[in-house]
């Protein structure tokens, strides 16, 4: 089965990720999975508002079909994020997998409180790491039916 974002068009993921070595870790989970996606990368959240509100220099950015948020991040952390995301009628509708070093009890309940879609712990180990990445996208954007686009 085949979902519509792999038969017509790439996967727009938005990667919200202030360490640089997740970021080459997920382009290359996803590189390895050979999924077709299209991953855009912020460092923080105030960055990641303004991406998803088209604000600025993201003026032109794609909508995203999911967003991979980090939680521990400078400027506005994932917590903040996601709280405005699901306070604004028009982003609210996204997935939100949250992709975090935190594995507290604390945090998991709050972000499911907040509505995430996912929430995954991010592995040390880079098979690990990479394996999560490849099944997360697969997931996704194969077995997923998400929003259509206007």
């Amino acid at each position: 089965m085949n979902s519509p974002i792999r038969e017509s068009r790439p996967a727009e993921v938005l990667l919200v990720e202030d360490n640089e070595d997740d970021v080459i870790l997920t382009r290359q989970g996803f590189k390895h999975a050979k999924l077709v996606v299209s991953l855009h990368h912020v460092s923080n959240g105030e960055a990641c508002m303004r991406f998803l509100r088209k604000q600025g220099e993201y003026a032109n950015a794609p909508t995203p079909d999911i967003v991979l948020l980090d939680l521990n991040m400078p400027i506005m952390d994932g917590r903040e994020v996601l709280a405005q995301i699901v306070a604004d009628d028009e982003l609210k509708h996204l997935p939100v997998v949250v992709l975090s070093t935190s594995s507290e009890a604390e945090d998991i309940k709050r972000m499911y409180q907040l509505r995430c879609s996912s929430y995954i712990t991010k592995p040390v180990d880079f098979d690990q790491f990479v394996r999560v990445v490849q099944e997360l996208g697969g997931y996704w954007f194969t077995l997923v039916v998400l929003p259509q686009k206007a």
